[in-house]
């Protein structure tokens, strides 16, 4: 599986991007989808997940209620809406598919990645 990510890109805080993940394959219906994020210096930290069907999703506290995920598998395609960006959402954005079709939080648990979108958030 091959994942494109697209979307990323410089804004002002409290504004908006939509990230976007292709995937190369037609099986992606079958596996559970996450975004990630890396800030210089620090540990990839999950940002989203979402299962096989996008019935069940997942948000840490520090991004719940403003990033919104959503897969289109007729597409091949998980998008993660960001609304009200903070400078703190500054880093590298990556897609990942999981090994199974599970809302999966841990790195660990992703077989594919993408190659990364910058979101920069200038204050």
């Amino acid at each position: 599986v091959q994942l494109q990510a697209s979307g990323g890109g410089l804004v002002q805080a409290g504004g908006s991007l939509r990230l976007s993940c292709a995937a190369s394959r037609r099986t992606f219906s079958n596996n559970g989808m996450g975004w990630f994020r890396q800030a210089p210096g620090k540990e990839r930290e999950i940002v989203s997940a979402i299962n096989w069907s996008g019935g069940s999703t997942y948000y840490p506290d520090s991004v719940k209620g403003r990033f919104t995920i959503a897969r289109d598998n007729a597409k091949n395609t998980v998008y993660l809406q960001m609304n009200s960006l903070k400078p703190e959402d500054t880093a590298v954005y990556y897609c990942a598919a999981a090994r199974t079709g599970r809302a999966s939080l841990s790195p660990s648990e992703y077989s594919y990645w993408g190659q990364g979108t910058l979101v920069t958030v200038s204050s």
